[in-house]
């Protein structure tokens, strides 16, 4: 991938860096990029950055966008560059965090005063409700979504063929699926469905913006935790490799945090207490039939053979 090393900032010291991230971070990363500028080490460095649906940039970095550091929603994202040589095999042990940079969990935004009166995840299957999620085979933040329901499912003593029968149900209610978690958000702010499925800092986020946004963590959702990676072209750049250490600094984990992220620096992170549902579970959780993402994404989001897929021909799509 010539492109990649090609995107250098040629001769000058300070250099430049190629950010492509998943669409959720935007605000956090423009904090993060401008507190670093202002360190010796990030003094003179120029950024370009690009957000989308975090599949989408995965395979725009695969078909030769410039790209030093990508910052996606999930590890598969960045496991798919690893096979298209673009980031090393061993991102996950360049530092104590394996590259995490924020944790969240998926909430369940709904319409001012809870008209429809949603708290937990059977709500969402009633009649006539309606329920925004982004597109699972183009959106990070979806298959999140889909793992918090089927893993609360599993938590609650629902066998595997419940919780599936519970997926097909769910994208039922579902009128639109738009192609990134941020324009999932945008739906529901244009007044579209009864209640979002989004991270819990996206609907931080639409408080600080002005959109008076009500939701309700579930008792039993998912852990999420975004990770970071520095691309083979990011690694031959000083630039590049002193930002993604400086992801995990104080500044830029404050930074995540006043996002609605839950730092993942201890020290930091004791300082946004975020609700944790007494029912958070990971992606690792054998008990819940998850077992990681590899075994997670060959069942539930193979294009072809996956849970998903059959779900989505069922609606026709």
């Amino acid at each position: 991938m010539g492109i990649l090393a090609g995107s250098a900032g040629g001769a000058s010291q300070s250099g430049s860096v190629d950010l492509v991230a998943y669409s959720t971070p935007k605000d956090a990363y423009g904090k993060i990029i401008s507190s670093f500028q202002g360190t010796a080490a990030g003094h003179g460095v120029d950024f370009t950055q690009s957000y989308g649906a975090s599949g989408d940039q995965a395979r725009a970095v695969a078909a030769g966008q410039p790209a030093d550091l990508v910052a996606l929603s999930l590890a598969p994202d960045i496991d798919f560059l690893v096979k298209k040589n673009i980031v090393p095999k061993n991102w996950r042990s360049a530092n104590q965090y394996h590259g995490v940079v924020s944790n969240s969990v998926v909430v369940l935004v709904v319409r001012d005063g809870n008209p429809k009166h949603i708290t937990g995840w059977g709500d969402l299957v009633k009649p006539g409700v309606q329920v925004i999620t982004p597109n699972p085979f183009t959106s990070g933040g979806a298959r999140w979504n889909v793992m918090a329901a089927y893993g609360a499912l599993r938590r609650s003593g629902k066998s595997d063929k419940q919780a599936v029968q519970y997926l097909y149900k769910l994208f039922h209610h579902v009128p639109v699926q738009p192609d990134s978690a941020r324009s999932a958000l945008q739906v529901f702010a244009q007044g579209k469905g009864d209640v979002l499925l989004t991270y819990q800092n996206d609907a931080i986020y639409a408080e600080q913006k002005g959109v008076h946004t009500e939701y309700h963590v579930p008792k039993a959702t998912i852990l999420i935790q975004t990770p970071v990676a520095l691309t083979k072209s990011g690694l031959s750049k000083p630039a590049a490799k002193a930002f993604y250490k400086y992801l995990w600094s104080a500044t830029a984990q404050r930074a995540f945090g006043e996002q609605g992220y839950q730092p993942v620096v201890k020290s930091v992170a004791k300082h946004y207490h975020l609700y944790h549902p007494p029912g958070l579970f990971t992606i690792a959780s054998k008990r819940y039939g998850l077992n990681g993402w590899t075994k997670v994404n060959k069942r539930f989001f193979d294009p072809k053979t996956g849970i998903m897929a059959a779900v989505e021909r069922s609606l026709g799509h």
